[in-house]
């Protein structure tokens, strides 16, 4: 053997002056003289490419990207722990298998075709609802000493794709667009409401005048008289609610914060509803905990954040429905889930859900749940959504209650 090759030679399971990492120049070395390596030094070979191996594996798992790599059919080869984590996968179930099938919703063979390297945004919904940057890059072998090079392509052997967690990223820039978006409509708000508002005004006036006149004309011609100052009196006081309802949803109100207990809020807006929930024939149930903490909260703006929420159950379920509210806490905030027996949100509109005027109801404003979420946002707290498409929507209220400077104990109880 050649010194050249017997400096490759391994002692114990790394051989002499080993340094952790991948060597390029030794499997080039190892490569070229293959066929003149001594049956002797293989194992040490194969030990020390096992360990370089295990060496890149702890890189690439200690990556927040995920790592994906396929062959050139799609298959996994390799995918590293954020891989997994982002896609709720397990590595062993999917070496193997292609990489589509283990994504539903991606069309391996349309992101082949687009070109060379390919980066696409994508929304997940599982295991967590999250945006994705997915980076597709070709992988090609270089060309081998004496090898003659192909001339119909290079000599490619599969395909890394990179994932990078953009949802911070999206919903900052989401959050950019939506509070330019309220400035806009709150500028605007305040022409609809004098524009409008005054007219509405003087309508509803010329009407009681109207209708104190009514009061003189004979009984038999009052009749259609009376139907038709009804309807327009209705249609006046749809048009002024829209109008509030309107400015409720963008212009900011002031806090009067108390330490409310938020079950009882609960349970009055459910009472408040009761003959809509009657009329409905929809099933109430409710799971309160009861050593709940104080919040400090608006009472009266938070009780408008359920009437939108239990009013949305509500048109969301056919008569029969049931709508679950269940109270909770964790370290840092009281959870109120309400939970219906709906129709749910589909993927696509659940990005929507909060935009002024968006709604999947015939008759519906599309300002509740905006509402309910400036509420919610003005108390420190957040929305969680989750839809199962065609059997009901989770909405859940997180209130921060850490802000609490003291509170009293009951008598004997001790911290």
């Amino acid at each position: 053997m050649s010194e050249t090759c017997r400096s490759l030679a391994v002692a114990g399971p790394h051989g002499p002056g080993y340094k952790g990492g991948m060597n390029s120049g030794f499997l080039d070395k190892l490569i070229e003289r293959l066929g003149r390596v001594r049956p002797e030094d293989v194992q040490g070979y194969l030990l020390r490419l096992a360990d370089e191996k295990g060496f890149l594996e702890t890189i690439f798992n200690a990556i927040h990207e995920g790592v994906i790599v396929t062959d050139v059919a799609g298959r996994i080869s390799y995918l590293n722990t954020s891989a997994c984590t982002l896609f709720g996968l397990e590595r062993e179930e999917c070496m193997g298998e292609p990489l589509a099938e283990r994504l539903r919703g991606l069309d391996w063979e349309k992101l082949m075709e687009a070109g060379e390297v390919v980066s696409r945004d994508m929304e997940v919904f599982y295991p967590q609802h999250r945006f994705l940057n997915f980076y597709i890059v070709p992988l090609s072998l270089d060309p081998v000493p004496g090898k003659r090079p192909r001339t119909d392509g290079p000599d490619r052997v599969g395909y890394a794709v990179i994932l990078r967690d953009i949802t911070e990223t999206r919903r900052s820039t989401e959050e950019t667009i939506q509070s330019e978006k309220l400035t806009a409509l709150t500028l605007l708000a305040a022409g609809v409401a004098h524009e409008i508002g005054n007219p509405l005004n003087s309508l509803h006036i010329h009407l009681q005048l109207m209708e104190r006149k009514l009061r003189k004309v004979p009984a038999a011609a009052r009749a259609d008289l009376q139907k038709s100052l009804d309807v327009a009196k209705e249609e006046i006081t749809r048009l002024d609610s829209i109008v509030q309802q309107f400015l409720g949803a963008i212009r900011p109100a002031r806090l009067e914060a108390r330490l409310e207990n938020v079950n009882a809020l609960v349970q009055e807006a459910v009472a408040f509803l009761q003959p809509e929930i009657e009329d409905r024939n929809v099933l109430v149930e409710h799971e309160l905990r009861s050593d709940l903490p104080l919040v400090e909260v608006d009472r009266n703006q938070l009780k408008q954040a359920f009437y939108n929420v239990l009013k949305n159950s509500f048109q969301a379920m056919k008569s029969g429905g049931l709508l679950r509210i269940r109270t909770d806490m964790d370290d840092a905030f009281v959870k109120i889930r309400f939970a219906d027996t709906g129709g749910g949100i589909s993927p696509e509109n659940m990005s929507k859900i909060f935009e002024p005027y968006f709604t999947t109801k015939a008759s519906g404003s599309g300002l509740g749940l905006l509402i309910v979420r400036r509420i919610v946002r003005e108390h420190g707290g957040e929305i969680d959504l989750a839809s199962d498409e065609g059997h009901g929507l989770t909405l859940t209220i997180r209130l921060p209650f850490r802000n609490q400077v003291a509170r009293m104990l009951e008598a004997g109880e001790r911290t």
